[in-house]
């Protein structure tokens, strides 16, 4: 059987979520670690029946491990940009689901958890693009700004790095057969390059977006194990 590791983008991970799981309830933390964990193990077994029969899956290959890659949440206390109110990040609903399912993951066999950190930009806030688009059409004039039209303006820092480290020290070291990276950015070309260069099988799993070509150029298949979304 084939030693194959499971990378997962926990950032990109969330966003497809609520498309391709849209009855589950976006914050059970409980049941997105069990999501994230099916997925993972749907990718090693194959699809053996016929168009016309009922699925019927055979393993084909053994669980090194699964990595997900996240930042934990920011613990600050910050103030709205219009009212001033002070907000404590730690409570928010956002961070409280972060922390469920990393922990919630962790309680699971052969899971790596790899963290990054995420950073606020040097004003904190940033007015939403929609919000923007409105100002630009009433040549900037003023429309009543309040706090709904303003997001946080953070970033990932060091997750990408973690993925490409991992991916390249599992190929030149041989611990694996396949790589699965579930993910949709063509930042990882290069890794996903080298681990080709190494002879693993390279498999990605962009969750049914469709991908840039320099990121095809570079792995040996697609293949999206979720329920495919209606639109």
């Amino acid at each position: 059987m084939y030693k194959t590791a499971i990378l997962v983008d926990g950032g990109f991970f969330l966003k497809r979520y609520p498309h391709i799981c849209p009855e589950i309830d976006r914050a059970d933390a409980t049941k997105a670690a069990s999501e994230i964990y099916e997925l993972a193990n749907r990718h090693l077994s194959r699809n053996v029946s016929s168009k016309k029969q009922k699925p019927k899956y055979e393993r084909e290959a053994d669980l090194y491990r699964l990595f997900f890659y996240d930042s934990p949440p920011l613990e600050k206390r910050i103030h709205k940009p219009i009212s001033k109110r002070a907000i404590n990040l730690a409570k928010s609903d956002e961070a409280v689901f972060r922390c469920q399912l990393h922990s919630e993951l962790l309680k699971k066999r052969k899971v790596a958890l790899r963290l990054g950190r995420l950073e606020t930009k040097t004003g904190i806030w940033r007015i939403r693009s929609d919000v923007q688009k409105r100002l630009i059409a009433n040549n900037g004039t003023q429309l009543g700004l309040t706090d709904d039209d303003f997001i946080l303006d953070v970033g990932q820092k060091g997750v990408d790095m973690r993925i490409g480290l991992d991916i390249a020290a599992m190929s030149l070291k041989r611990q694996v057969d396949r790589i699965v990276l579930i993910a949709g950015d063509s930042d990882f070309a290069p890794a996903a390059k080298l681990a080709r260069r190494e002879g693993i099988d390279f498999i990605l799993d962009p969750l049914w977006l469709k991908v840039s070509d320099d990121l095809l150029e570079h792995i040996d298949g697609l293949r999206s194990t979720s329920k495919k979304p209606k639109r």
